[in-house]
């Protein structure tokens, strides 16, 4: 069986996933649990891994992972390597704890960000652990309804950013997630593709434009994009859309906070802050580009366009490796 996919860019989202060899335990005590935190910790400051949430079970372990450098290899191995060591003098063993390569499921971040948190959040409950998220101690779960202080290496708000009804976004969400304890019907992981996307026909086409076609890869050899860690910054995508699309154009500000998205891997918190605008306003703008672009022919001719001078220019070769 083919190797699932590793597709790695500036600000991707994942979901990763990661069990023990043969279904063996890999968290036994309150100390395993710490000390595996402790390299999440660890792969924040030395590779910049931002986790939005977490849930350590007994022989697995769920990761709501964001790689603002395109390194999400480097940042498994670390924490999957430094934890087998760890585990392994605990134990006096040897030999491999996690069952083969993580699973590591590349999503698309506004669409499917705060129903995989809650996916997460509730797997104490589908285990039958617990009967209310609450009282399991090692998910990002308490952190979200502020009832324990949050690490600095744990992000809540894009998540929470998402609730702006009259009761705070802690609430909402603790709301949300138990509405969730009695749905019936698929999860988000039935939903993914090929075993590597989790998102739209349009995500899916997007990134293979972009981080495969673009790069005149072969779709086999994915890997070979692990370094890529250049992206452009949100001034240089403004210019890019004012240079084919026009200031003057009714599509400007829309295709400056699509164009900061999708193929500037930004949050939508990043995107608001540059544009004054909250991350709902910028979600709620977005959404409506990508239906109004299925129906509307100037839209994807202008969008055409932009698309291609953004191209030109992340494929641009960098001054130094030209010497």
């Amino acid at each position: 069986m083919a190797r699932p996919l590793r597709i790695q860019y500036p600000g991707a989202f994942y979901h990763v996933i990661a069990r023990g060899n043969e279904g063996t335990q890999i968290f036994e005590t309150e100390g395993d649990r710490k000390r595996f935190l402790s390299y999440l910790e660890s792969a924040h400051e030395r590779y910049g891994a931002l986790f939005h949430a977490y849930c350590l079970m007994g022989t697995h372990y769920h990761l709501l992972l964001e790689t603002p450098h395109a390194n999400l290899s480097r940042i498994c191995h670390f924490i999957n390597g430094a934890y087998t060591t760890y585990f392994n003098l605990r134990k006096e063993r040897s030999g491999h704890l996690f069952q083969g390569r993580y699973q590591a499921i590349l999503v698309e971040k506004d669409a499917y960000a705060q129903e995989l948190s809650r996916y997460i959040h509730l797997n104490p409950l589908r285990a039958g652990l617990v009967s209310d998220p609450l009282d399991y101690a090692w998910s990002s779960y308490r952190c979200y309804i502020g009832t324990v202080t949050k690490p600095p290496w744990l992000v809540t708000d894009v998540i929470l950013d998402y609730f702006t009804g009259e009761a705070k976004p802690q609430e909402q969400y603790r709301i949300s997630v138990m509405s969730a304890t009695h749905m019936q019907g698929e999860g988000p992981l039935e939903q993914v593709v090929r075993s590597t996307f989790l998102g739209s026909k349009q995500f899916i086409e997007t990134i293979k434009e972009q981080w495969i076609d673009a790069a005149n890869t072969d779709i086999r050899n994915v890997p070979a994009l692990r370094d890529r860690e250049k992206r452009m910054t949100l001034e240089e995508i403004k210019n890019a859309v004012r240079s084919a699309a026009g200031i003057a154009s009714p599509f400007y500000k829309t295709l400056c906070l699509y164009m900061s998205q999708q193929y500037g891997g930004y949050s939508l918190k990043d995107i608001g802050d540059y544009y004054g605008m909250n991350a709902p306003a910028v979600s709620q703008q977005n959404r409506r580009f990508k239906n109004r672009i299925i129906q509307d022919h100037d839209a994807r001719r202008v969008l055409g366009q932009v698309t291609e001078a953004v191209k030109c220019h992340m494929l641009r070769p960098d001054p130094d490796e030209r010497r």
